[in-house]
């Protein structure tokens, strides 16, 4: 049973917004996310938080421009997923700008699984660097950063992971959660901190006089990565990520993006001059992602790299094949994981682990996500691995720290958890086999401990009703032109509707003619076959549907029920 529950809107930001000249309806939806004044609302890239506040940023900086002006050989190794890729496309391009040596390395993660392992250095020690920089891993390499040592390579730490109880002995570490650093946002995405590591290394070498006169690099140009990354990652967009990203698709609409970004926007079959993080989240990222998913994220990363669009376009397309292939592999995985929990009692847990032999090591987050969406608990999905080893990944909801979690379990069963890393909603882990149903059982009573009970129930919280006015295509064009994401969600708004037509449109989603206040409206709900009763209380999300070139308003519905009499 699903509960509605609309958000509180404080009178004092939205009268402040108000005086301050917001539109009335953008007011009410700013307020009720946390906004108080139209300040929060600048978006130009002078308002962005500086690199000075961001700890190490100082020393990452002092460290590359003194690497690049002796030419040193530097090597960044990049996480599989697509925030690693696209901080390992604004690492190498913006490096290489500065007149950097700068090649990349992705580890497999069938063969050498998560972050900067000794496997991985010992590896990486073979095209003989100097310096080994990583982004969105690292914070955890303890040992890998220790066998970079011994081998007398120096290693710059970029990552916005949770740390453990232990730092890596690295040269250099940015990371906004360290402790110790007091940088406001805690919630960039890792290709936020190369990007920001960028910037900082842009300015020590304007003061050492290293840049020839107009030859300083400008580094909004990787903005359309930066956003790509940032909202692909699910990391809450505070007032400097949604910077980052208005920036980035302010670029994307005016055309202004790298080859490799344009393509994936061509194979997804999506208009970057009509760009929203939607479509990155929903379009560009999951192509991006397969790469990593079910190959090999080098992939990925040439498709960025690429300045050639034919050649970007290419790769695209692989992307594409690959993104279908996940496709099918996840509808297999969660077909099996529903049978499991048609015939389990989820109600009585806080949280579902799931594990079987055939499973996808590259398609368990999404599956974990799936599962977690269905029954609104903490959920983890793992694989097999050929060691004999499961991996799991795990998505949670609003009321659990996954990673603390994690933390909690391995802290109370020394030795249960043999590698675990990640942040407040998604995380990673390693477990034996023979011990997943001890550890489903220490995570469930760790569950069971830190949410309350009201947290389990399945809230969908709204936006209240729409007024008139605003149920209009213009009003929907005002909605887009925002950007909206994680921790500053899309408006979604309620209201009762008359069902005048119904029908299924490519057999599983159902095509609405509604009619509200006198007035006739198109509406459309996704991956919904059941047909709805004459009267309907109904959420939804205000679109623009384009269609032969005419764009014309539509619902989206996200939930419906028989409206009250």
């Amino acid at each position: 049973m699903i509960q509605l529950k609309v958000r509180a809107v404080p009178p004092r930001a939205l009268h402040a917004l108000l005086d301050q000249g917001v539109d009335p309806l953008l007011a009410r939806l700013f307020a009720a996310r946390g906004i108080a004044s139209r300040s929060e609302l600048a978006y130009g890239l002078d308002a962005l938080l500086a690199p000075d506040l961001l700890s190490g940023s100082g020393a990452a900086a002092d460290l590359l421009a003194s690497a690049i002006a002796r030419r040193a050989r530097m090597l960044i190794v990049a996480d599989y997923d697509c925030d690693g890729a696209t901080a390992c496309a604004v690492g190498v391009r913006a490096l290489r700008r500065f007149g950097a040596d700068v090649e990349y390395l992705v580890p497999n993660r069938f063969e050498y699984g998560y972050g900067l392992t000794p496997e991985i250095v010992d590896l990486a020690a073979q095209r003989k660097p100097e310096l080994i920089i990583t982004v969105d891993n690292g914070i955890a390499s303890l040992e890998g950063v220790a066998r970079a040592r011994e081998l007398g390579i120096a290693t710059l730490i970029t990552d916005h992971h949770l740390p453990g109880a232990e730092l890596p002995a690295a040269d250099v570490i940015v990371n906004p959660n360290q402790p110790g650093c007091r940088f406001p946002s805690k919630h960039m995405a890792g290709v936020g901190v190369m990007f920001y590591v960028a910037l900082a290394t842009r300015a020590e070498m304007r003061r050492r006089g290293q840049f020839a006169a107009g030859a300083e690099p400008n580094l909004a140009a990787l903005l359309d990565l930066v956003a790509l990354g940032t909202v692909a990652d699910v990391v809450r967009l505070d007032h400097n990520n949604r910077i980052l990203v208005t920036q980035g698709i302010a670029r994307m609409r005016a055309g202004k993006m790298q080859a490799g970004v344009a393509a994936l926007f061509a194979a997804a079959a999506r208009e970057p001059a009509r760009a929203t993080a939607t479509d990155l989240g929903f379009g560009l990222g999951p192509r991006l992602n397969a790469a990593g998913r079910l190959a090999d994220m080098s992939l990925g990363i040439e498709c960025l790299l690429s300045d050639d669009p034919a050649r970007a376009l290419a790769i695209a397309q692989k992307l594409d094949t690959l993104n279908s292939e996940r496709r099918e592999i996840e509808t297999d995985m969660r077909e099996a994981a529903e049978a499991v929990l048609d015939c389990a009692d989820v109600a009585g847990r806080a949280s579902v682990c799931l594990y079987q032999p055939d499973w996808h090591q590259g398609v368990v987050g999404i599956l974990a996500g799936r599962i977690k969406d269905r029954t609104h608990r903490p959920a983890l999905a793992f694989a097999p691995l050929a060691d004999g080893t499961l991996r799991g990944s795990g998505r949670s909801i609003p009321g659990l720290h996954l990673r603390d979690a994690l933390d909690l379990v391995a802290k109370r069963s020394p030795g249960l958890l043999l590698r675990f890393g990640g942040h407040a909603m998604a995380a990673g882990m390693s477990i034996t086999a023979a011990r997943f149903e001890e550890f489903a059982a220490a995570f469930d009573s760790v569950c069971t401990e830190l949410i309350a009970p009201s947290e389990l129930a399945r809230t969908l919280e709204t936006d209240g009703a729409l007024e008139s006015a605003y149920m209009s295509l213009s009003g929907a064009q005002l909605v887009d032109r925002e950007v909206w994401g994680q921790g500053f969600p899309a408006p979604l708004f309620r209201d009762q509707f008359r069902v005048e037509s119904q029908r299924l449109v490519r057999e599983r989603h159902l095509k609405l003619g509604l009619r509200h206040a006198g007035g006739r409206l198109d509406a459309i709900w996704f991956n919904r076959t059941e047909p709805l009763p004459e009267r309907i209380d109904a959420a939804y999300r205000l679109s623009v549907n384009e269609f032969r070139g005419l764009a014309s308003l539509q619902l989206t519905l996200e939930h419906a029920a028989a409206a009250q009499a």
